[in-house]
């Protein structure tokens, strides 16, 4: 299994396939997304307590569970970094790193959008919007850490430890609204038994869900490509690729 995983550890054979992929994979996003906004801004039906105004989680709720998937995808890739020294896993996580801070931005701004028709007010110091606060911040560490380091080996292990540490924060914003008493709604979707929605809603919900993160997806494989370049930029299959470009 190990010598047919060796030859895709080379930078060069992961620039050419990703390379391939990627336009399948940014289709099919903008394909799922587009069907999700359309169904959910256009077609589904008013909540009867919120009316309109609920069909901002067809934004918010993506945003808020892949603000989250983001992170723990880092902190995967920072630990494989920091075991197995594999330094193509380091420029996977600080490729993700951007991505994830907008995500969590995108969150905490629809998040106070959303409250303040609902709360009335843009913002509580909320258990669930805290840790959320918390997130966000997370995500701007490991990019200064990062890019605080003349040495990029010292910023990328610097900001490895950042993501790895920051993971405890995770459980705390998904189990904030059952461990303490908050503001914010509970699980709607993903509990044991039927989601507390209608089907009509659902549907879209979780098409923008799943498009949004293979957008995600779509993201980190391009900016993990141009990472690629930047870092091989004086090996000879660059340069080839940069002639044949011209």
């Amino acid at each position: 299994m190990w010598k047919w995983l060796h030859p895709y550890a080379k930078s060069e054979t992961q620039y050419r396939l990703l390379g391939k992929i990627q336009p399948v994979i940014g289709f099919v996003s903008l394909l799922m997304l587009s069907v999700a906004f359309v169904i959910g801004l256009a077609f589904a039906p008013k909540d009867y307590q919120q009316g309109d105004s609920y069909r901002i989680i067809f934004i918010h709720v993506p945003a808020a569970i892949w603000s989250m998937g983001v992170y723990a995808s880092m902190a995967v890739a920072a630990l494989i970094a920091l075991v197995w020294q594999i330094r193509q896993a380091s420029l996977a996580m600080i490729s993700m790193a951007p991505i994830g801070a907008v995500l969590s931005f995108i969150s905490l701004v629809t998040g106070a959008i959303w409250g303040k028709p609902m709360w009335g007010t843009w913002w509580v110091w909320d258990a669930r919007l805290t840790s959320a606060l918390v997130l966000f911040f997370l995500y701007l560490g490991v990019i200064a850490l990062y890019t605080a380091f003349q040495d990029r080996k010292t910023g990328a292990k610097a900001a490895g430890i950042l993501s790895i540490v920051g993971v405890i924060n995770l459980p705390i914003i998904h189990f904030s609204v059952e461990w303490w008493n908050t503001l914010h709604q509970g699980s709607t979707i993903t509990k044991m038994d039927k989601p507390s929605m209608a089907t009509e809603m659902l549907i879209p919900l979780l098409l923008a869900i799943f498009g949004t993160m293979i957008f995600m997806i779509w993201l980190s494989i391009v900016r993990y490509r141009s990472a690629l370049l930047a870092d091989e930029q004086k090996r000879p299959w660059v340069r080839e690729l940069a002639n044949n470009l011209k």
